[in-house]
């Protein structure tokens, strides 16, 4: 099943309201939040107001200049107590720009253990600086399909089954050079 074709909670008002939440906490302007993250004013206020879906590069680097792994601030938009994940229920985010899927398979309780099911299409790349994985240990396994998985300098080349555990935080890109879809599981432990 696809996971663009289930039922999935719409993200893009909790995105837009915890991205000016986050601002805010922190006293920032739009323009102090545009030059710690290199994402344009115009582009922050239609995201807070909810008219226009950030990309996947862009809420890496809100959640970067917020000190928060983009896993972190998608869970945070996402949390709602609850222990039971139900597939029917869990949140899906699409990046308006690439096609890319998220699904976070965990629960919404902000635990310390995150369960992410990507769906990355057909030579779809997905650059991510290293401030996103500054807060978190992270393994990727590949459930079908091949993945090509750049951090900092070094290259994998990861097909289904493989799993790779990541080192310290630096710059990441995920692309799918396949033929196909490509799915993985990313699993997140706080640090």
């Amino acid at each position: 099943m696809n996971m663009s074709e289930s039922a999935a909670v719409d993200l893009t008002h909790a995105i837009s309201s915890r991205v000016k939440t986050e601002r805010e906490a922190r006293n920032w302007s739009l323009s102090e939040l545009a030059e710690r993250s290199g994402v344009s004013k115009a582009m922050i206020s239609k995201i807070e107001r909810g008219e226009a879906s950030p990309t996947a590069t862009v809420l890496g680097r809100l959640s970067g200049a917020f000190g928060l792994t983009l896993s972190t601030l998608l869970a945070l938009a996402e949390q709602t107590g609850e222990r039971l994940a139900r597939r029917s229920s869990q949140a899906i985010w699409q990046d308006p720009e690439t096609g890319y899927i998220r699904r976070r398979i965990s629960p919404p309780t902000g635990g310390v253990l995150e369960l992410l099911e990507i769906e990355l299409p057909v030579g779809v790349r997905v650059p991510y600086p290293s401030d996103a994985f500054v807060f978190q240990h992270q393994q990727i396994w590949v459930t079908h399909g091949v993945l090509n998985f750049r951090e900092g300098r070094q290259e994998y080349r990861l097909e289904t089954g493989d799993c790779l555990q990541l080192g310290a935080p630096v710059e990441c890109e995920f692309f799918n050079a396949g033929a196909e879809v490509c799915r993985y599981v990313i699993g997140l432990v706080r640090r």
